[in-house]
């Protein structure tokens, strides 16, 4: 008498069981992918151009900050300038917090409207946009999509996301600054338990730009929600990343470090070599849910299909 399906199943190897499912399948193929696409130097290449990207940025963000800044109470702004030269000293050294950052700050925060109009803001704009445009590039190699995109089309691509990562900045900076002490002091006292759902809004608004980068970035049609699984990936890795850095920096900082000076930009650097490995993970996340199951993402291979019919019937020279 030979035993039934369920038995059969039943007597199977946890493990292969395990590595009969859909979401083994999918964590195996990001793997592969990983190991394919270079991820550490893909994550270290917008690493890089990030870090260059910060002088424009901030200028950008600042100034874009002080143009709303200016409807505000003077000893409003005052706090809020204090609170990023505090965040901003736990990374840079005081000579560069009270000699650069803070002067800087001052002027862009006190002539934030005439900042934004100046062509020095513009070309700060267009400069701070390569760090996107590196990862917009990277995201489109971890889909197996590189070189689909015009450079044109890619570099304008860029732009609108800063753009809009700007104003969203505009934003979210303050109400991370702020912290749930200021929703605690707006909202009534009965409604003070929605501060509790402070920080999980903010990181819900994050994973969904996040998820919105991820959707225009590939060159190919998909559906909003395509992105979604990375970009919940992607979060959790930068979370848990940053708190193990913020341990490790925090063991280190009392003992003598061979890098002296460097030891400041350095952390920013590493910090921001974990976000970008947190970023391009989930992008090949994505991908490999995209093969999993195709019916969540609806990525259009049509228009690749016919990328590749069009490269075929093209003729020889």
């Amino acid at each position: 008498m030979s035993a039934s399906p369920r038995s059969t199943a039943r007597a199977r190897p946890w493990r292969a069981r395990l590595t009969g499912t859909r979401g083994w399948q999918a964590a195996k193929e990001t793997l592969v992918a990983c190991f394919r696409y270079r991820v550490t130097g893909l994550a270290a290449e917008a690493a890089f151009f990030t870090v260059l990207s910060l002088p424009p940025l901030i200028f950008g963000l600042a100034g874009l900050i002080g143009f709303v800044a200016s409807a505000f109470d003077v000893g409003e702004v005052a706090s809020f300038q204090k609170q990023v030269l505090l965040v901003a000293g736990r990374v840079l050294t005081t000579d560069v917090v009270d000699g650069i950052l803070a002067p800087t700050l001052q002027t862009v925060l006190s002539q934030g409207s005439a900042a934004v109009v100046s062509i020095g803001f513009l070309v700060a704009l267009w400069s701070g946009s390569r760090a996107v445009n590196v990862f917009v590039d990277t995201i489109t190699i971890m889909y197996g999509l590189a070189g689909r995109r015009g450079f044109v089309q890619q570099r304008l691509l860029s732009f609108v996301f800063y753009l809009v990562l700007m104003v969203i900045s505009v934003v979210l900076v303050p109400l991370v600054l702020a912290g749930p002490s200021l929703v605690n002091r707006v909202l009534p006292a009965r409604l003070e338990f929605l501060g509790a759902l402070y920080w999980p809004v903010v990181l819900l608004v994050g994973g969904l730009f996040l998820a919105g980068v991820y959707n225009r970035s590939i060159p190919l049609r998909s559906r909003w929600r395509s992105g979604l699984p990375g970009a919940a990936l992607s979060l959790l890795i930068w979370v848990l990343g940053s708190v193990l850095l913020r341990v490790v920096l925090g063991a280190s900082s009392g003992s003598t470090t061979i890098y002296g000076p460097l030891s400041a930009p350095i952390a920013v650097l590493i910090w921001l070599y974990v976000m970008s490995l947190a970023v391009l993970v989930g992008a090949a996340f994505n991908a490999a849910a995209d093969d999993v199951w195709p019916r969540l993402t609806g990525i259009d291979h049509r228009e690749e299909d016919r990328d590749v019919q069009s490269a075929d019937t093209r003729p020889e020279i």
